[in-house]
């Protein structure tokens, strides 16, 4: 049993784990030594990640708690937006996300999610609701005077294109979340010119990047086995109920 939970992540995953989890402490070491909330966050979302990547829900747990940092963490700098989307939005939705991937394991593994697939209706439907938002953002965010305007807006799009993917089980959410971590490394940036010890989060969201990569394929590569094994068991008959391949359910 205890050599089974220690084999659990593979040896890739470990090593990213390590290496981004150094990362950030080295950054944190180098750059700041003072906002032990920013290393805490860090260390607990490269965490969540890597939980994620494997379809645990206990990745979903973690981001719960890592949005309440990141939201107090981005009010420091002024960050309206992120901290607006993180707390009013990625939190909300990583409850809900953790309550459907409970609700949809697969073959009863607590900690494998069922892998969904997105129709056609549905992913127009998604960016539909992606633009609404958007557009209601940025004249929230420029009444509250949020730094960096443009790229805070943009932030909010990549968000919830993440965790609208997360709460559906697809693939694409960790394509979502990379997508912001690109926009979030600019901002962050931007905000290091003015203070360096916000270097540290700068390299957080590199990692997180890296980690979000990996979670696409590693989902990819789930959902391939867990075709496969449906496949094997019932090779002619019909569909498993109410969790067919390629579902449109909730």
């Amino acid at each position: 049993m205890l050599k089974d939970k220690l084999n659990y992540f593979s040896r890739t995953e470990k090593i990213l784990w390590l290496s981004s989890a150094a990362g950030i402490v080295a950054a944190f070491a180098i750059f700041d030594r003072a906002q032990y909330l920013t290393l805490a966050a860090s260390l607990i979302g490269v965490t969540s990640l890597i939980f994620n990547a494997k379809g645990n829900s206990v990745g979903q747990a973690l981001m719960i708690v890592f949005s309440l940092l990141y939201g107090l963490i981005s009010y420091t700098f002024a960050y309206y937006g992120e901290m607006i989307t993180y707390l009013g939005m990625t939190l909300p939705m990583a409850v809900v996300a953790l309550v459907a991937w409970l609700r949809h394991p697969f073959k009863g593994n607590r900690a494998e999610v069922r892998v969904n697939r997105l129709g056609r209706g549905e992913t127009v439907l998604m960016w539909g609701l992606a633009l609404a938002v958007t557009v209601g953002f940025y004249f929230i965010l420029r009444a509250f005077r949020t730094a960096n305007l443009i790229p805070s807006t943009i932030s909010v799009t990549t968000s919830f294109l993440a965790v609208y993917l997360t709460f559906r089980r697809s693939p694409g959410y960790a394509l979502g979340y990379a997508a912001n971590d690109v926009v979030l490394i600019v901002l962050w940036v931007l905000a290091a010119l003015a203070d360096p010890a916000y270097v540290s989060v700068v390299v957080c969201f590199a990692a997180f990047l890296v980690n979000d990569l990996y979670g696409f394929f590693s989902w990819r590569k789930m959902e391939c086995r867990q075709r496969e094994q449906e496949a094997v068991q019932t090779p002619l008959g019909p569909e498993l109920p109410g969790e067919p391949t390629g579902e449109k359910s909730a």
